[in-house]
């Protein structure tokens, strides 16, 4: 399971780690301040950088605010940085990068949305306080003055961060009327940070849920990914279940407390589904790149959608969900779709639900090498992330049904470890290519070319890899009997 959530911070810690932070990153922050300072502009550090530096995380992106217009700012920045770019121009940013320091400078601003506009409208503001009463959670509005490193709190983001509590800066209502996307923004954050949110920030998102809807998919896609990566997923999930929110942006997932049935004969599949992300999180380090791995973590996360649609009360009591594996992918792949995901995203994810019950099929060890190879072979690039999503759906409490489950799945790798490495299965392929096939039987490219490779292939698959001589005779009988 991920690892308990942190415990409260003295506030003396969170002095202590701020002031370390501005120490480690005083080469930029000091010449910068003194550079905006002598042409008469403000500049202070601000939002995430701060909030971090409390917290003792370092990372070399920096965020500030300044008086500065954009072309001001540009013009600042030129001589001093080894790059510049104003692709946020119009939001007032210009960014730059320092050596290792990626810097992004905003002038001061105060935005607010139309209430049926789904993009803010961007006014620059006049002063510091004013640039952080506009922004999300009194823990992001924060600032440190430079060069002379004064800490700007106007709204209690220090205490606030000392107790691990989201707030927003004014009345939460506001906060989310200017920017919905701060209802998701909450349950990311306490997702990532591992902080709870204020009641009076829940009371807001349950009761203007529905403004989430004006957010362009795109927006709410990068919020949701953000959240089902960070370290306490399960935090922010539970939020937007508890708000109403996830019945708009994900509504697949309220869509799993199932109503148990009088005799208790199916699990609770919103909290197994829960379950079975938190331990594809443990899993993580097997995969090839370790992880947060998001295609691993929503294809835990989605598993299970189909088993709604699917479920069935049979006569002798017992429930269930035939082909909801089938039924899931579906469903992922259009919910996918809807929040604009990539077709690769789309596709991993699809298939791993698709797939997600495969195993099941293995028995005690039944399979031949032929449903073995075939295993791999639908798998494909997903391997990996099958492998770690069928471990993580055994959430039985009875140890010795997992453990014969864990031992079963641990059989079935180690004969595709030994497969892949006499077979290359990874690649698997037909013993003869498209051009030997067209030559042996003397056609030239088209359908019966393709029927060729599948039927070479399927081959393969049953038989293991063959002898040229052999595939080529095995081609030509096939073909043979197709012309009688």
């Amino acid at each position: 399971m991920p690892d308990a959530l942190p415990p409260p911070l003295q506030i003396v810690e969170v002095q202590r780690a701020v002031a370390e932070e501005l120490d480690r990153i005083a080469p930029v922050i000091d010449d910068l301040g003194e550079r905006f300072r002598a042409a008469g502009h403000e500049l202070a550090l601000v939002g995430g950088p701060v909030r971090d530096a409390m917290l003792g995380r370092r990372h070399n992106d920096l965020d500030f605010t300044t008086s500065a217009r954009p072309e001001q700012t540009e013009k600042l920045l030129q001589g001093w940085a080894d790059a510049i770019w104003d692709m946020g121009r119009a939001f007032g940013t210009i960014g730059c990068r320092k050596g290792d320091w990626q810097v992004e400078i905003t002038t001061y601003r105060s935005e607010a949305y139309d209430p049926s506009s789904r993009n803010p409208s961007v006014d620059f503001g006049d002063d510091l306080a004013g640039d952080l009463g506009r922004r999300d959670f009194t823990v992001n509005a924060m600032a440190v003055r430079l060069p002379g490193r004064e800490v700007e709190d106007p709204y209690g983001g220090i205490v606030d961060l000392a107790h691990r509590v989201l707030r927003t800066p004014g009345r939460p209502e506001d906060s989310f009327s200017d920017d919905p996307l701060r209802m998701m923004r909450a349950a990311r954050f306490a997702a990532q940070l591992g902080f709870t949110v204020d009641p009076s920030v829940v009371a807001a998102m349950t009761a203007m849920a529905g403004r989430i809807e004006i957010i362009s998919a795109e927006r709410v896609r990068d919020e949701l990914v953000k959240l089902v990566c960070a370290p306490y997923p399960i935090l922010g999930l539970r939020l937007l279940v508890d708000t109403g929110l996830a019945a708009l942006v994900l509504p697949e997932l309220p869509a799993l407390a199932l109503e148990r049935d009088e005799h208790h004969r199916h699990k609770d599949v919103y909290e197994h589904t829960l379950t079975v992300l938190e331990q594809a999180i443990d899993l993580e380090p097997r995969l090839p790149g370790g992880g947060p791995d998001f295609v691993a973590r929503f294809a835990a996360l989605m598993h299970d959608v189909g088993k709604p649609r699917t479920r069935r009360f049979v006569d002798d009591g017992t429930v269930t969900f035939h082909h909801h594996d089938v039924v899931g992918a579906k469903m992922t792949r259009k919910r996918m779709k809807a929040l604009r995901f990539s077709n690769d995203d789309i596709d991993a994810v699809g298939l791993l639900v698709e797939l997600h019950l495969r195993f099941h099929g293995y028995g005690s060890g039944e399979w031949t090498d032929s449903a073995v190879r075939r295993y791999v072979r639908d798998a494909g690039d997903q391997i990996e992330r099958l492998h770690v999503l069928t471990r993580a759906d055994c959430t039985t409490r009875n140890r010795r049904k997992a453990d014969r489950l864990r031992r079963t799945y641990d059989e079935l790798e180690e004969r595709i470890a030994v497969l892949s490495e006499e077979e290359e299965l990874a690649s698997i392929r037909p013993d003869l290519d498209g051009n030997q096939i067209m030559e042996i039987l003397g056609i030239g490219p088209g359908r019966e070319v393709g029927m060729a490779y599948r039927f070479l292939l399927e081959l393969r698959l049953d038989g293991g890899p063959l002898e040229p001589e052999a595939a080529k005779a095995a081609l030509l009988a096939w073909w043979d009997a197709r012309r009688q």
